[in-house]
């Protein structure tokens, strides 16, 4: 196993990960930049090294200085965590050269499955069901006006090389092909340095379901069921929970293996998430994989008993998974809530500061997941998470009733957070039936 794992990104993931490591008997390294000395990832490693200044572009995302902090403190290996290099070819490979385990799939994984219009093409001809759209990039407005009529509007317009709902464009008609189009380039140009897009069909009032796979390197893989994701503002994911309440056990079971499929013929190890959109007659359709761990893994962790940091872990280190799929057994029902330093009221804008009282719930089968602590302040540089609230129950209703109580005893002070807008949502009647869609909260807060 390894000796020390360098955790190369912030906040509460990198909490997680430590607290996994500890677990395992492994000695961490934190990584912070200047704006988070005081961060509780780098109070609670065992060492803690400072790589830049608040831009992430020259703290979180420079690999130069990651590598050189595992030099430094001797770090046999690197987890990434989610977002900043988790998802980068470049960074594995510069890892791989230099002797560092990158705990996540293979750099050719990360090539194959990170470029969204590549992945789709290798799942269509995997025979994984995609949504209607191109082969590729679309290289001109003339292909993607052909393709547009042939398939039908409304049409998105996808960066590539996107993620977390940036440089995605619904375009409804011809008349606003080129401008969306723009504007779509340009965004995947400001977030990913790339700006190819490509084009699909619009499903219209989708559920967004996950898979979570797990897959070692001498090529077994299982899934451990789906997570519901549908509960999304501007493409960005508020609430999710497991099982989702439309799920079937047929259902559950064609999508599973068409997630295994995917990671077969991507020769992928690690832990992963395959995303669908169902549709209205549980027709679904491959979206992405994204090769990494989720924000909203513990409940899928809640469900299965299974820990996926650790898995994550002992994956890279070259073990076996030592489960099969008739192991995985998906147990009563978890609901996570993301909790944002954000004012609702406010067009949700960020709110960074200093908490200056905070009480989280306890409980059983209720968990937090946070990096902030009283008296902590929080930076205008990152994301605007400051916790993940999830809780277990024997059914849906219970995990509804045990949220609902958890969010109306979870205290921030000296900040604006989301803890009421995710009350008002849980005890919305539609997310009470389980009937949403992805277009919920839009229309939900359209109605206020």
């Amino acid at each position: 196993m390894f000796r020390k794992i360098l955790i190369a990104n912030r906040g509460e993931i990198a909490v997680r990960i430590i607290r996994a490591c500890r677990e395992l008997g492994i000695r961490t390294v934190a990584v912070y930049s200047t704006a988070d000395r005081s961060s509780l990832h780098a109070q609670i490693a065992d060492e803690a090294v400072c790589i830049g200044p608040a831009d992430s572009s020259k703290s979180y995302l420079n690999i130069e200085a990651i590598i050189s902090a595992c030099e430094i403190t001797g770090a046999d290996a690197v987890h990434p965590g989610f977002g900043f290099l988790s998802e980068n070819s470049k960074f594995a490979r510069i890892c791989e050269k230099c002797g560092i385990t990158f705990i996540g799939p293979s750099p050719e994984s990360i090539d194959m499955l990170g470029d969204k219009a590549n992945a789709k093409k290798t799942m269509e001809e995997a025979g994984v069901p995609v949504i209607p759209g191109s082969k590729g990039e679309i290289r001109s407005l003339e292909e993607a006006a052909e393709l547009a009529d042939r398939i039908g509007y409304p049409v998105l317009i996808k960066a590539a090389a996107g993620g977390g709902g940036r440089g995605i464009r619904v375009v409804n008609s011809a008349a606003e092909l080129e401008a969306q189009i723009t504007a779509a380039k340009q965004e995947s140009l400001n977030f990913f340095s790339d700006d190819a897009v490509y084009l699909e069909k619009f499903i219209e009032c989708p559920r967004h379901i996950e898979i979570q796979i797990a897959a070692d390197k001498n090529g077994n893989v299982v899934h451990l069921g789906e997570r519901d994701c549908s509960l999304q503002r501007r493409h960005q994911k508020v609430l999710e929970e497991s099982p989702s309440p439309v799920m079937t056990d047929e259902l559950r079971a064609r999508m599973g293996a068409a997630a295994v499929t995917a990671a077969k013929v991507s020769n992928y190890y690690n832990v992963g998430t395959i995303e669908f959109l169902v549709d209205k007659n549980n027709d679904f359709y491959f979206m992405e994989m994204n090769t990494r761990i989720q924000v909203e893994h513990p409940v899928t962790e809640s469900v299965t008993g299974i820990d996926l940091v650790k898995t994550q872990i002992r994956i890279a280190n070259g073990e076996k998974l030592g489960i099969t799929q008739d192991d995985i057994k998906l147990r009563g029902h978890s609901i996570e809530c993301r909790i944002n330093a954000e004012c609702p009221e406010k067009n949700f804008r960020p709110c960074p500061g200093t908490i200056t009282a905070l009480y989280t719930p306890g409980g059983p089968g209720v968990r937090v997941d946070s990096a902030v602590y009283q008296g902590y302040t929080i930076t205008p540089y990152y994301d605007s998470m400051i916790s993940k609230l999830i809780v277990h129950g024997n059914t849906r209703e219970e995990a509804i009733k045990k949220m609902s109580w958890a969010l109306s005893e979870f205290i921030v002070g000296g900040i604006d957070t989301n803890i009421e807008f995710q009350l008002e949502l849980i005890r919305n009647s539609t997310f009470e039936k389980g009937t949403y869609d992805v277009g919920f909260i839009e229309k939900f807060l359209e109605k206020k």
